[in-house]
C-alpha cells in the first residue's frame, strides 16, 4: 500500500504524522474528503457529509497544535461515524424513513468521547433499516456494495463503515454489534473490527433503540472498525468508560494482556460445527492460517470446547437477540408474530421457533434464559482458565449477493447446500450471547479472492489479551490488503 497519500496511512500513523508536523489536519481531512469524492460512487458507503463543519474544527485543531495544545488521542484525526450514531450536525436516520429528517443536539456518548480525544468527524456512513440485517440497504440512501465486488453485500449492519474502510474513505470508524454487525462487515470487506466486551463502552445516542433512549441494551455494543489492531487499540482506549453519570464512584481498567510473544498464549481452535457448516472456502482460509500461527511458534489445541451445550447456546442467543429487536416493533407486527409463536409445538426448538418465541418472550421467560446464559459465561469462564484465546469463524461463506427479498423468501448455501438463512448467525451469538470480546482479523483470501476474517475471542474484559493476540495474527499472516479499485 502507498504512505504517499495521506488516505492510505493507518490512523495510528496519522496521528503520529499531525503531531509531527508531517500534514495538518486540514490536508488530511480534505485527502479523506478527495477519496469519497473519487471512490464512494462504486459503493454508496458515505451518506452524508459535513465537509464546513469539519474543515473549520480541523482548522481549529492545527491552531491548538501550534500553540502548544493536544486534545488527545486523536487530535486533528478525520474519521467517520456509522449512521446508527448521533451526532450533532449531520443526520442519524438508522436507514429509516420516519428518521430521515432526525437531526440530533447532541453527540452520541462514545461520539462525544471520540471528539474530546481530537477527532474530526466529517460523514456518516450507511446500515441497513434500524441496523437489523446482514447486508446493508435502505429506502432513504439505497444500497451499499462490497468494496471487492459493489454486486456483492458488505455486511451489515456496519457494511459502509467497512466499506469506506476499504477504500482508504476513512482511516477509523465506530460501529456496534449485536448480530455480528462489526464482525461479519471485517469479514466480508477484509478489515479488523473489535467487539468489546458488553458493557465497558456506552451506547446511550445510538439507533435503535428510539432517539433519546436512556438504556444501554442486552448484547449490543459499541466499538471501532479499522485497517490494522493497533488502531483498534488506540479507539478502544479513547472509547472505554463507566456510563454517563456512574464515572464519579467507578472506573473501567481492562487487564493487561495475557501474554506478549506468540507462545506465551495458549490458544485453542474452533473451526466448524454443526449448527453452522462453514465453506470449505472458508474453512480451508482458517486452516492455513492456523498453520502459518503453529509454524511461527503457536500452541494451538483445535479439540478444545468449553462445557456447553451449543445447540442450547443458539437457541439462547436467538431467543435474548428477538427479545431486543421485539422490543421496538409495530404493535400490529408484534401481535401477528405473537399468534405465531402461540401456535408453535411447545417441543420445537429449532431455530425459527427460536426467532419466533425470542420476539414476544415475556419477562418471566426472559429471566429464565437470562439465567441460562448466565451459566453458560460460567462455562466459558472455567473455559478461559485453561485456554488464553479461541479461534473461530466469523461468518460461513465470503460476500455473496445482494437479496432484496423478505428474511423470509431467501436463500442462503454452503458450498451448494441449502442451510436456515439465520443460521449465519452462530459464530456471532457463540460469544456474543455471554458478553465475550472478539478481535476480527483479516486472514488472506479465500478461492474467490474475496477476504476472510478470523474471530479472536478472549475471556470476558480480556479485550487487551483479544487485541494483543491479534495483532500477532496479523503479523504471521498479513494485514489489510486494498481491494484492487484501492491499489
Amino acid at each position: 500500500m502507498s504512505r504517499e497519500h495521506p488516505a492510505d496511512l493507518t490512523a495510528s500513523e496519522l496521528c503520529a504524522a499531525l503531531v509531527a508536523g508531517r500534514w495538518s489536519s486540514r490536508e488530511v481531512l480534505d485527502a479523506h474528503l478527495e477519496r469519497v469524492e473519487a471512490r464512494n460512487a462504486s459503493v454508496n458507503a458515505v451518506v452524508a457529509l459535513d465537509a464546513s463543519s469539519a474543515r473549520r474544527r480541523a482548522d481549529e485543531a492545527d491552531a491548538a497544535l501550534a500553540s502548544g495544545e493536544r486534545w488527545g488521542a486523536l487530535h486533528g484525526l478525520p474519521m467517520t461515524i456509522k449512521d446508527c450514531f448521533e451526532v450533532v450536525g449531520m443526520p442519524a436516520t438508522a436507514g429509516a424513513p420516519e428518521l430521515a429528517q432526525h437531526r440530533p443536539e447532541r453527540h452520541a456518548v462514545a461520539v462525544q468521547r471520540l471528539v474530546d480525544a481530537g477527532a474530526v468527524l466529517f460523514g456518516k456512513t450507511n446500515v441497513p433499516l434500524y441496523g437489523g440485517d446482514l447486508q446493508t440497504y435502505n429506502e432513504v440512501y439505497g444500497v451499499t456494495g462490497n468494496p471487492w465486488n459493489p454486486d456483492l453485500i458488505p455486511g451489515g449492519s456496519s457494511g459502509g463503515a467497512a466499506a469506506a474502510l476499504a477504500l482508504g474513505m476513512t482511516p477509523l470508524e465506530l460501529g456496534s454489534d449485536i448480530g455480528g454487525s462489526i464482525r461479519n462487515p471485517s469479514h466480508f470487506c477484509g478489515v479488523f473490527g473489535h467487539k468489546p466486551s458488553h458493557g465497558i463502552v456506552s451506547m446511550q445516542g445510538h439507533i435503535p433503540g428510539p432517539p433519546g433512549t436512556r438504556s444501554e441494551g442486552d448484547l449490543v455494543v459499541t466499538g471501532p472498525l479499522a485497517r490494522c489492531t493497533a488502531d483498534l487499540r488506540l479507539a478502544l482506549d479513547v472509547l472505554v468508560a463507566p456510563p454517563p453519570g456512574e464515572e464519579a464512584a467507578w472506573r473501567i481498567e481492562l487487564p493487561e494482556a495475557q501474554g506478549r510473544s506468540l507462545s506465551d498464549f495458549r490458544v485453542a481452535a474452533w473451526l466448524d460445527d454443526p449448527n453452522c457448516r462453514v465453506s470449505s472456502e472458508v474453512g480451508d482460509r482458517l486452516q492455513h492460517a492456523l498453520d502459518a500461527l503453529a509454524a511461527a511458534g503457536a500452541r494451538i489445541d483445535d479439540r478444545a470446547r468449553p462445557a456447553i451445550d451449543t445447540d442450547r447456546s443458539s437457541e439462547c442467543y436467538q431467543l435474548l437477540l428477538q427479545s431486543v429487536m421485539g422490543a421496538g416493533m409495530p404493535p400490529e407486527a408484534h401481535q401477528r408474530i405473537a399468534e405465531a409463536a402461540a401456535s408453535l409445538d411447545p417441543n420445537d426448538r429449532g431455530l425459527m421457533a427460536s426467532i419466533l418465541r425470542g420476539t414476544v418472550l415475556s419477562h418471566r421467560d426472559w429471566l429464565r434464559t437470562d439465567e441460562t446464559r448466565l451459566k453458560m459465561k460460567a462455562a466459558w469462564h472455567e473455559f478461559f482458565q485453561s485456554y488464553d484465546i479461541l479461534l473461530c469463524p466469523v461468518m460461513p461463506t465470503v460476500a455473496y449477493p445482494h437479496d432484496p427479498r423478505a428474511f423470509t423468501e431467501r436463500a442462503f448455501e454452503v458450498d451448494g447446500r441449502p442451510q436456515p438463512f439465520w443460521s449465519q448467525l452462530f459464530w456471532a451469538g457463540l460469544t456474543g450471547v455471554v458478553y465475550l470480546p472478539s478481535t476480527v482479523v483479516p486472514v488472506g483470501a479465500g478461492a474467490s479472492g474475496l477476504p476472510v476474517g478470523m474471530q479472536v475471542v478472549a475471556n470476558y474484559l480480556q479485550d487487551r489479551t483479544a487485541l494483543a493476540f491479534a495483532e500477532r495474527v496479523e503479523s504471521v499472516v498479513g494485514g489489510f490488503v486494498a481491494p484492487p479499485v484501492a491499489a
